[in-house]
């Protein structure tokens, strides 16, 4: 019986059969390096998370970026809310 083609630009075929998918002659290396490529942008966005590091598409010298870009975002965030029950208060007071 014959094979069944999976993804041609690697090389990769299903056996119907067995139900396995394999290479047709061809190495496994191209979607190796692929899976290689997406574990660092992983890695990287399970690391933004602590907020420290350096990351694989950043500049040098930027370990703290992320820590302090959210606090200066919860700082305007708080101001914008602060502001806005303040305003709230002041017009229920009139």
């Amino acid at each position: 019986m014959g094979y069944v083609q999976v993804l041609p630009e690697f090389g990769l075929v299903a056996d119907p059969v067995v139900g396995l998918v394999t290479t047709a002659g061809v190495s496994y290396q191209p979607v190796i390096d692929k899976v290689e490529e997406l574990e660092m942008y992983t890695d990287d966005l399970v690391g933004m998370l602590s907020g420290e590091g350096s990351f694989v598409a950043s500049f040098p010298g930027r370990e703290k970026s992320l820590a302090i870009a959210g606090g200066v975002t919860a700082l305007w965030y708080g101001i914008a809310v602060g502001l806005l029950i303040a305003g709230v208060i002041a017009l229920a007071l009139m």
